[in-house]
């Protein structure tokens, strides 16, 4: 009895971090633009869902499962300058603002050496968890086009903890007009026979009663049916991450030392506008330990 829970608890462990919050970034699943004329042909075909959807904003988010890859898309009209956005993402240390916002995200640090630019950064089990027992992910920084009409920029781990791998995250953006640009986020990982397993219990228990974004039709009241299992999974991680983006940009335009307060009421109330699918604790208690945490992340980098 006692061996088959620990390994309830090991299964239910990765399955939070591989569903809720695993930050990695890699090349396979990733997808790859060509550059701003494929990202704008993306943006032509989506007129119709950025227009009419349920999120009372202009965005669309889609799934897929291909063999032992997982990998969740968000296609947004950020309602800020091309220049805004681009700059927004441009140094490591925007990143690990962005990572950081996630309730369970305990730790992010850039450090360079030659070339590259590694994030170390710390996902939680749980998210009151101490980061010196949160699992480690070094993502490499991949600046891929940071031209006049075309940005992109992306994240990569090799490797993840119990079996998980090729981590990635990237994010394409265009400009639409003077105000307004459009951006593809995209996240995924691949997993092994541990990391199935661990899902597989995880959405079998916590997350049985768990949704994403996309719908498969309506259920017997009219209403939409999102999304379940594994796709809906990744769906939840890569609107956590988009949203996290977004309330970066919204705290730009305040004083610096009003930003970290911005970035978290804005992250916090965003996700709370979907809580069927993001929804884990309340205000008071995400804004006591984000506060914690960027304490402590300041107090180390000084």
């Amino acid at each position: 009895m006692k061996s088959r829970g620990s390994l309830g608890a090991i299964l239910a462990a990765l399955s939070r971090l591989a569903l809720a919050c695993a930050l990695a970034l890699g090349a396979i699943g990733a997808h790859a633009y060509a550059g701003a004329g494929e990202l704008r042909a993306k943006y032509g075909q989506l007129q119709q869902q950025l227009r009419h959807n349920g999120f009372h904003r202009a965005l669309y988010v889609d799934s897929s499962e291909a063999g032992d890859t997982l990998k969740g898309d968000v296609y947004a009209v950020l309602d800020y300058p091309f220049a805004v956005v681009t700059n927004a993402l441009k140094q490591p240390r925007d990143w690990c603002d962005v990572l950081l916002l996630p309730f369970n995200t305990k730790y992010c640090r850039a450090t360079s050496g030659g070339r590259a630019t590694t994030l170390d950064v710390r996902i939680g089990r749980k998210y009151d968890q101490p980061v010196r027992d949160a699992y480690r992910l070094d993502f490499t920084l991949q600046p891929v086009a940071a031209g006049r009409d075309y940005f992109e920029s992306r994240l990569a781990a090799a490797t993840g903890p119990i079996g998980t791998r090729d981590y990635r995250i990237s994010v394409a953006a265009i400009p639409l007009d003077a105000g307004h640009t459009f951006m593809h986020f995209s996240y995924s990982y691949a997993y092994g026979m541990a990391g199935r397993m661990a899902m597989q219990a995880y959405l079998a228990t916590a997350g049985a009663s768990k949704v994403g974004f996309s719908t498969t039709g309506h259920d017997a009241n009219g209403r939409p049916a999102y999304i379940g299992g594994v796709r809906g999974a990744i769906e939840r991680t890569a609107m956590r991450y988009y949203l996290a983006i977004d309330a970066q940009l919204a705290s730009l335009a305040v004083p610096p030392d009003r930003q970290l307060e911005t970035r978290l009421e804005t992250w916090f109330r965003e996700t709370e506008r979907y809580p069927r699918q993001l929804h884990e604790m309340d205000r008071a208690t995400y804004l006591a330990l984000k506060r914690g945490e960027y304490r402590r992340q300041q107090a180390k980098a000084e």
